[in-house]
Order: C-alpha cells, then sequence, then structure tokens
C-alpha cells in the first residue's frame, strides 16, 4: 500500500479504481484481494489488472483503457514491485547505540514487541556478552496495581570498540536509534559516519533513519554538526539521512544491587510507552509502531517535556530532600500536600508560559491534564523512583538550558512570571541526595565543593546566570536560599 502511494503522487488522477487510471486499477484489486479476506496481497495480480495491454481498470470488468505502447504501464510499476520483493524477503532489522535503561526497556522494547531483529551497541563488555549468549532480555512493567514480565527476543549486541561488525550492520538496515547520552554522541557519530559511508557503496541512494532517543533540545541539529564532523563534505546527508528527534516520557527507576544480582539483563520501567517523534524527521517510510505519536513542531513537545516533565519532577525532589533529607522514594516526599501542591504550582506556571510561546500547539485543558497525569504517575509505588535518580547530577539540571533556567529564559521573553521556577531552583542547590550506597553523585559533590568556595562563579558557570544583567535574579535565589535556611 505504501508503494502505491507513491505510484498515486507519481501518476496523480483518479485513484478511485475507475477510469483509464493504472493505479486506480491497482487499488481495485487490493481492494478485491482485501474484500475476499486474503491474508496475503498478491501484488502481481494487482499490476494485471492495472497494466494489461487492452485489459481492464474498474471494480468491474468492461472498464477498458488501452496504452499508448505495449507494456508501458508495466514498465512503470516493476521497479517498484522489485523493490517490494526485497523489503518484505528482509527481516526488518534496527541497530540501537546505547542497551541501557531507556535502549532496552523503551526502544528495544518497542521494536521488540512490532517484531523487528534488535542489534545492540555499547561499551559494556559483560552487557553484550549476556546479551549475545541469551539473546533476549525481560523488561518488568511496574504499574500501580502490579508488574508485567515482557520478553524482548530476537536480539544480539556489539560491542561498541568493533567498528568492523557495527558498519557492516548499519550498511543494511533501515533503521537505528541512538539513546546514549549527550556527551557520547560525538564517538557515536564518528562510528555512524564510518557505517553511511559503507552504506552509501553499498547501495547508493539508500536512505536510512536514526531516532535520537535523547533528552536534550535540537538534538537533530547537535548529531548532524556532529556527523559533519566525520563525513566528507561530497556526502549528500540531509538527502541520506533521517535525523528524528524525540520527547522520551518514559521514567525508568535505577536498579538496586539486589535487582541486578537477580537477572543482570531485567531492567524496570514504568507502563507508559508512549514515544513522541518528528514526524518531519523522517526519510523513509514511519515504522508502523503503534505507541509513536507524530508530531509536526517538534521543538514544542521537546519544551513540554523538559519545562513540564522534567521540571516537576526534579521540583518534587529538591522539595523532598529539603523536609525530608533521609526520604528515599518519590512517592514517599509526594505523600506530603505541600510538596505535592508546590510541585503541581511550579508545573503550572511552566505551562502557562509554554502557552504563550506556543499557542497553536497546547490549550490549557491540554497542559492541565499532562499535568494531572504526570503526578499521578510520580506517585507510583511499584516503581520506586528515587530522589537520588530524580534530583542528582546538578550541573546538568540547574543548566542554563534546562528544565530551570531553560523556561525561566522563555519566561523573560513573554513578560510572565517564574517565582515558583526559581524558588524550585534555589531549592536544587541545596539537594545532597545518596544512592544506596551512601554516596553523592560524583558531579554533585564537585557542584558543592565550588559552592562552598565561590557561589556567584556557580551561578554563572552552572546556570548561565550574569553577575550584572542577571543581577535580581541572583539576589531572589540568595533570598530563597536563606528563606530555605531559616525552613520558611
Amino acid at each position: 500500500l505504501e508503494l502505491i502511494e507513491e505510484l498515486k503522487d507519481y501518476r496523480g488522477g483518479d485513484t478511485t479504481g475507475c477510469g483509464d487510471n493504472f493505479v486506480g486499477g491497482v487499488l481495485a484489486s487490493v481492494a478485491w484481494q482485501l474484500n475476499e479476506k486474503r491474508k496475503v496481497l498478491n501484488l502481481e495480480e494487482a499490476i494485471s489488472w492495472g497494466t494489461v495491454s487492452g485489459g481492464y481498470c474498474c471494480y468491474h470488468v468492461g472498464g477498458a483503457y488501452f496504452e499508448k505502447q505495449p507494456g508501458e504501464k508495466l514498465a512503470l510499476l516493476r521497479p517498484y514491485y522489485a523493490t517490494y520483493k526485497e523489503q518484505i524477503k528482509a527481516d526488518p532489522t534496527i541497530i540501537i547505540f546505547g542497551a541501557g535503561k531507556i535502549g532496552r526497556s523503551f526502544i528495544g522494547q518497542l521494536f521488540g514487541r512490532a517484531a523487528y531483529k534488535i542489534v545492540f551497541v555499547d561499551m559494556d563488555e559483560s552487557l553484550v556478552h549476556e546479551l549475545n549468549s541469551r539473546g533476549s532480555y525481560p523488561v518488568v512493567i511496574k504499574g500501580p496495581k502490579g508488574e508485567e514480565r515482557v520478553v524482548i527476543d530476537n536480539v544480539t549486541a556489539i560491542h561498541a570498540l568493533d567498528t568492523e561488525a557495527i558498519v557492516e550492520v548499519i550498511s543494511n538496515v533501515n533503521s537505528m536509534a541512538i539513546s546514549v547520552g549527550k556527551a557520547a554522541l560525538p564517538a557515536v557519530a564518528k562510528t555512524v559516519a564510518a557505517g553511511l559511508l559503507a552504506r552509501e557503496e553499498k547501495q547508493a541512494g539508500h536512505s536510512i533513519d536514526i531516532i535520537l532517543a535523547e533528552n536534550m533540545r535540537s538534538a537533530d541539529h547537535f548529531f548532524r554538526e556532529a556527523l559533519r564532523a566525520f563525513l566528507p563534505a561530497s556526502y549528500p546527508l540531509n538527502e541520506r539521512v533521517g535525523l528524528v528527534e524525540t520527547s522520551i516520557g518514559k521514567m525508568v527507576p535505577i536498579m538496586t544491587s539486589r535487582d541486578l544480582e537477580a537477572d543482570t539483563l531485567q531492567v524496570f520501567a514504568e507502563p507508559y510507552n508512549t514515544l513522541i517523534l518528528d514526524k518531519k524527521g523522517f526519510k523513509r517510510t514511519i515504522p508502523s509502531i503503534k505507541e509513536f505519536a507524530l508530531k509536526e513542531n517538534m521543538k514544542a513537545w521537546v519544551d513540554r517535556k523538559a519545562f513540564i516533565h522534567n521540571l516537576g519532577h526534579a521540583t518534587a525532589a529538591y522539595f523532598g530532600y529539603l523536609k525530608y533529607p533521609e526520604a528515599i522514594y518519590m512517592y514517599e516526599i509526594l505523600a506530603d500536600p505541600k510538596i505535592l501542591s508546590f510541585t503541581k504550582n511550579v508545573m503550572e506556571q511552566s505551562a502557562a508560559i509554554l502557552r504563550k510561546v506556543y499557542p497553536d500547539e497546547f490549550t490549557a485543558l491540554d497542559l492541565s491534564q499532562h499535568i494531572n497525569n504526570l503526578l499521578s504517575r510520580f506517585q507510583n509505588k511499584n516503581l520506586r523512583d528515587t530522589l537520588f535518580r530524580v534530583g542528582s547530577d546538578l550541573h546538568r539540571k540547574l543548566g542554563k538550558d534546562d528544565r530551570f533556567m531553560g523556561i525561566i529564559r522563555l519566561a523573560e521573553e513573554v513578560n510572565l512570571s517564574f517565582d515558583n521556577i526559581l524558588e524550585a531552583l534555589s531549592m536544587g542547590i541545596l539537594f545532597q541526595g545518596t544512592d544506596e550506597q551512601c554516596m553523592l553523585y560524583p558531579g554533585d559533590k564537585l557542584f558543592h565543593q565550588k559552592w562552598l568556595k565561590d557561589r556567584g562563579a556557580v551561578l554563572q558557570e552552572v546556570c548561565g546566570l550574569d553577575q550584572e544583567n542577571d543581577s535580581e535574579l541572583i539576589w531572589q535565589i540568595y533570598q530563597n536560599l536563606d528563606n530555605s535556611a531559616a525552613g520558611k
């Protein structure tokens, strides 16, 4: 049917099944075959309906047309049919860089359930070995009323340094996904670029789609520039490669040592499975995966994730830590009505800013329902999501373009208030949540060491606050910190 759509665009005209239109004949045959409840469509039969000289092109015998030259319609259709036959012979395969929590619990799960063969690429040698030994891995879905265990099979893995093997896979597949974190993207780009060049040599002109499963703004632009650094100027990057930005809303908790001892490959995740993608990023036919939610204005949806979901989650963790420094799980601190209410207020303040920035994309009702859904998901007891996971990595989460400062800068542009958001950011500066070994996130230890030495330098280097231009913001942060110290 995808091929027929291509033909329709190529030929134009009537596609209802009547008239002197060979596409109509193909559609007529397909419609008849579907009516007969055939499990496999016979495209050769459809060709004969639509292209035979002196043949018939309507749903009923009698709608004849004649070709100007015998076989001309068939000649047009044959290349498409050849492509079709190659596509249906090959098992769909996706190569996924990053066999971590999101790679396995989300991207791998979606494609695995859609009958794709999964090829992971990862730096963890023991993980690669285990995936190859077992050929599958379990995803434990932690719902509010219980759990479900799903096994993803038809899985292999390649070590990230085995460039030759990775390049061979890239040269043969049509889909790729990357979930490695921003810092690792340049290294991945080098390997991907080598694969793209080998692919062009092997099957010139064939495009590939790369799903960027990264929680970052303008991920497509960032990775495109990273690829350019390793590709010759003559390589037609924009024509060959679809860079598909995403919004990753799935929550995946940290696995405890006991969980990993039980099964090194198992990964926990919440039931939420919707993957928001940039519809305009694809070059090839978009995979038929029911959990895909395709968007035209991807920037708006990436911002919704960062400035409502990520913002609200971190806010709850930071306020929760200040009030209950011994608390471990998110559901514990969100049982406090004051923390829940403040978190919701912060999210709603951000939602008002997003509505002003993207008036054609979001309504007040849309965002209100989204906030309520998120707050319910944040309180999922079975997920056992920790304050440590949600709040740690302060250099990134308090960064100038991230969940707090990013929406504050947008608020300044549209002249809306952000006092609650700034208060939540101030709470984040005081966050010192620890893991199950009572250890700080390494970067957070460094953050607090710097903070004790020079608070102004941290606000400038991490948050991007200028001492002169942002003096009022800086003063308010100090006021918020004083109030927190006083228990206000």
